[in-house]
């Protein structure tokens, strides 16, 4: 039996990511849309079938398995708390929330309406990641995790609410960053963070001439972006790992990269690819597994970009009948907005620090 789903949201995620690989999957049947903009809603033609709503409250439990949601960041747990406490399950990408206390509020609209959220990034069900992850026990015991996403050009809609703190949380760490994190979970385990210092850097959010033309984004007219563009840190985790993070909407680079290091005590992986869907990427992921001096290339599946997403959804249906997913999600979210929230303190103490006059 299908899974009924609506989509929350006919932005760029709900337009192009989500609705169509939803519209194919034979496990569901896209029965809701909404969003409250006409413009948006006069464009959907992905499910002709399914019936269009200007807001969520024309959504119910009966009616509805799965709330696919795909608003803008500040609007997610508004949403999903709102969907959940009527009793209807959620799927939210990242970021799952913006501050601890809005995991707080996720947690007890999920337990109030007996619904489930679930939640997690497409990149850990990437075939090259799970071929890194194949690897783990070849590797001893981790030691260390470098973990980078850094873009040529890649800003999403400069001036638009992407690069807007009130209406995103924060920038790249909330975006590609809360990718990362998440691959680094599903390869290593959920931990806590124990030690956290990062700096960010916005040298590049001010001008469209550094967007990412591939999601063909209008830039917004008068606004101008006053979150971070890059965000390096060193974090430890309270299993013992350290971590080195990296995210990047543009850089000097001539390439998107993504890159995934696991240091162990017996050999060290390396996986070398371009997560999401710029155009602008290494043609071919590479993995490599180095031991006692000797880099050995391994064999990566070659898959269609954006694979990783239809992977996703092949599991969804299974973790939905799952009660046992029920506070997961929440957990999880909890533990990554606090590490970002303890990352940024960081880098606004550098900042203070580096604003002090020379002579003081």
């Amino acid at each position: 039996m299908s899974v009924r789903a609506a989509v929350v949201g006919l932005g760029w995620a709900g337009r192009e990511l989500w609705l169509p690989r939803l519209t194919e999957h034979a496990g569901f049947d896209v029965v809701s849309v909404v969003d409250p903009a006409p413009t948006a809603r006069a464009a959907l033609d992905a499910a002709p079938g399914a019936a269009v709503h200007p807001s969520v409250d024309a959504l119910t439990a009966h009616a509805v398995d799965l709330a696919v949601v795909a608003v803008p960041n500040h609007l997610h747990a508004q949403v999903a708390a709102e969907l959940l406490a009527k009793g209807i399950s959620v799927f939210l990408e990242k970021p799952v929330c913006l501050t601890a206390d809005e995991a707080d509020t996720l947690a007890a609209a999920e337990r109030a309406g007996g619904a489930t959220l679930l939640a997690g990034s497409a990149a850990p069900h990437r075939a090259d990641v799970g071929a890194l992850a194949g690897l783990l026990p070849s590797l001893g015991r981790i030691r260390h995790a470098e973990l980078s996403w850094v873009r040529a050009r890649g800003i999403p809609q400069a001036g638009g609410w992407f690069t807007q703190r009130s209406k995103a949380g924060g920038g790249v760490l909330f975006d590609l960053g809360w990718h990362l994190l998440d691959t680094l979970a599903s390869l290593l385990g959920p931990a806590r963070f124990t030690q956290v210092v990062g700096v960010t850097s916005n040298d590049f959010v001010g001008t469209g001439a550094w967007s990412a033309a591939w999601r063909q984004d209008e830039p917004a007219a008068g606004a101008r972006g006053d979150v971070e563009d890059t965000a390096r840190g060193f974090l430890v985790r309270d299993d013992g790992v350290s971590v080195c993070l990296s995210a990047g909407w543009a850089s000097h680079e001539a390439r998107d990269v993504t890159r995934i290091q696991l240091a162990g005590s017996a050999a060290t992986a390396e996986l070398t690819c371009t997560f999401g869907f710029s155009p602008n990427r290494h043609p071919h992921a590479r993995l490599t597994l180095t031991r006692e001096g000797t880099t050995t290339a391994l064999p990566v599946p070659d898959e269609p970009i954006g694979t990783e997403y239809r992977r996703q959804l092949d599991g969804l249906a299974e973790a939905l009948a799952d009660p046992g997913r029920r506070g997961r999600a929440v957990g999880d979210a909890r533990t990554t907005v606090r590490v970002i929230e303890d990352f940024y303190a960081s880098a606004r103490r550098a900042h203070e620090q580096t604003a002090v006059p020379a002579h003081q």
